[in-house]
């Protein structure tokens, strides 16, 4: 572990990803673990002012990878890149977020070191001395640790919410290294990004969620749950079972076959706590649930947990807030 930790950070329509922030969070506390530097790649064609941006957080250096053929996403092109700088830098870990580009080329990028891509990952610690990366596997069932069994370097990457961005330490000092990188041909052509439709929410940027489950028992009641976000200045999103029956819409799903969260508040009413849904929120940083049943599994995960009717406890929660509000 000779050469530090690499962190990759994605960009689009001129902004840096957000998810980015927390793969730094991911690298700093490995770094610390290991006593290891850690550098941060940021890929593209004239964003120099982009990776200026990076150099606001505690890093040992920022590397710029210049090319013309990286105005673009293309895994051709980021593959080549990302290969000129792991081989030049020589990182024992290279992290990235675990996104849909990611997930595109990361694999094409470590088939060419004769490497796999831990993927995933949900957080990562020292055991025995040993680095070792837990995942969920089995729709969040079993976490799985792994350990690499293969020499430098390393790729992993981090699923969103798995560490938070505003714990990414800032400093000064680090430099922006601008690498002119070799890149061949590009052999495709990318199309218009994907947009989502314009009702769609995402609830990745929420800082406060109020999450309504099966215990809302029909669409009607939906109203008191609306009216308890809104004056808390949060979102509304909810539990499978809700969205299949279509009180509300897939873009409010909370879970392993929905969106991830990690609000500075999540509040769970009547939701059991399977953990299909657990492994969507329980990165929040507080989580308060209210259920009628004391035995619910979202209390193990709760910070604060009311026992009770939420058709009682809603109504009384929200005037609570509007007095504390005035």
């Amino acid at each position: 572990m000779k050469h530090g930790i690499l962190v990759f950070i994605e960009h689009r329509a001129g902004a840096i990803n957000k998810i980015s922030y927390e793969a730094i969070a991911a690298a700093q506390d490995i770094g610390a673990k290991l006593n290891q530097p850690v550098s941060a790649v940021l890929l593209g064609a004239n964003f120099q002012d982009l990776a200026q941006q990076v150099t606001a957080y505690k890093l040992d250096g920022v590397m710029y990878a210049d090319n013309e053929k990286l105005a673009e996403y293309t895994p051709d092109g980021y593959a080549d890149a990302m290969e000129n700088v792991v081989r030049a830098r020589d990182p024992f870990l290279v992290i990235f977020p675990h996104t849909y580009l990611v997930r595109d080329f990361a694999p094409k990028l470590s088939a060419r070191f004769g490497k796999g891509v831990i993927s995933d990952c949900i957080r990562a610690g020292l055991e025995n001395g040993e680095l070792v990366f837990s995942r969920r596997i089995f729709l969040g069932k079993i976490d799985a640790d792994v350990v690499p069994n293969s020499d430098a370097p390393v790729f992993a990457t981090f699923q969103s919410g798995a560490y938070r961005g505003e714990t990414a330490e800032k400093g000064e000092g680090a430099a922006v290294e601008t690498m002119a990188v070799e890149v061949g041909e590009i052999r495709m052509k990318p199309e218009p990004a994907f947009q989502e439709v314009k009702s769609a929410v995402d609830l990745t940027k929420a800082e406060i969620i109020v999450a309504v489950g099966r215990g809302i028992k029909g669409q009607e009641n939906l109203q008191l749950v609306e009216k308890l976000a809104q004056i808390l200045g949060g979102e509304v999103a909810a539990s499978r079972p809700i969205c299949d029956a279509g009180w509300l819409p897939i873009d409010r799903q909370i879970g392993s076959s929905g969106q991830t969260v990690a609000p500075k508040l999540y509040i769970a009413l009547g939701i059991s706590g399977a953990i299909q849904h657990l492994v969507g929120m329980k990165n929040a940083s507080t989580i308060v649930a209210v259920n009628k049943d004391p035995e619910a599994p979202i209390f193990d995960i709760a910070d604060y947990g009311i026992v009770g009717d939420i058709f009682e406890v809603i109504p009384a929660l929200t005037e609570e807030v509007k007095k504390l509000k005035g």
